[in-house]
């Protein structure tokens, strides 16, 4: 015979189902103001995802779209940094929702990081608490009527992409940042893979570092492979990397460089794959 059953251990079980099936509805009936949701995702770090996740977003809000940028790296939540909001705190509205950060007109921001009580602070926690933490994100934060939110994962395929995937089911998709290397090509495949046991459709490839250094071609390989939009690639430029440490969007602060024009190219690939106006 088994062990007897433990009725309040079964009763706590029962509510805590209870509560997250109730999360889950809210999350539903929130996401219902959000035109177009999208995963940014690498299957491997060093790609610069988060760097194309920030000017994406940057660059669909200067073309007047309403934008939420979701920092959903627990362990690593570099998007305030290169936002220039790293000092931004959580703030609570009346209606105890979260109020997002707003670094440019159009942008709405929220982190892990705003969360925590020191910028240095590590965060160790296993997949159950990092599932709660993004349940918390998308249902307690004032996101209002956008017609994107982006995403930013962290690399690979773990705990938190599983944890979106499942609380956004109607999710436009996921677009996946890779570089020109083979070994960046190789991951992925791997993130497209995820995507696909997922359920989830890859909405298009971007290829970013593309140049003398890296090359260029592996991401509109894997794209044709996979028979995957292959929405651009962005170039290197030493200026991307000085703008994320300085906290400025690049694309704002030079909109007639070749890679800022590379980013609205890529938008506008995208718009074309999501059936919107270009």
């Amino acid at each position: 015979m088994g062990a007897p059953v433990d009725m309040n251990q079964a009763k706590a079980m029962a509510e805590r189902i209870r509560q997250s099936k109730e999360t889950e509805k809210r999350i539903a009936e929130k996401m219902k103001g959000i035109k177009h949701k999208l995963m940014v995702l690498s299957g491997k770090g060093g790609v610069g995802k988060t760097t194309v996740a920030v000017n994406l977003a940057a660059t669909l809000a200067l073309k007047g779209f309403k934008v939420g940028l979701l920092d959903a790296d627990i362990h690593g939540p570099n998007v305030p940094k290169m936002l220039g909001v790293q000092d931004a705190k959580l703030v609570v509205n009346e209606q105890q929702q979260i109020v997002p950060v707003e670094p440019i007109p159009n942008l709405k921001v929220i982190s892990i990081q705003m969360a925590l009580p020191q910028d240095d602070l590590p965060v160790i926690w296993r997949g159950p608490l990092k599932h709660k933490a993004i349940q918390q994100l998308l249902d307690e934060v004032a996101w209002g009527d956008l017609d994107y939110l982006i995403i930013d994962m962290p690399p690979g395929t773990g705990d938190e992409s599983l944890s979106v995937t499942q609380l956004i089911p109607d999710m436009d998709g996921v677009l996946i940042v890779v570089t020109p290397q083979e070994v960046a090509v190789l991951d992925a495949t791997k993130a497209i893979n995820f995507a696909k046991q997922t359920n989830k459709k890859v909405v298009g490839i971007i290829e970013n570092m593309t140049g003398e250094i890296f090359g260029e071609g592996g991401g509109k390989k894997v794209a044709e492979k996979y028979n995957i939009p292959f929405l651009g690639g962005i170039p290197m430029d030493g200026k991307i990397v000085k703008c994320g440490d300085t906290g400025t969007p690049f694309v704002l602060e030079y909109r007639d460089s070749e890679a800022a024009k590379a980013f609205e190219k890529v938008v506008s690939n995208l718009q074309k794959v999501l059936g919107e106006e270009s």
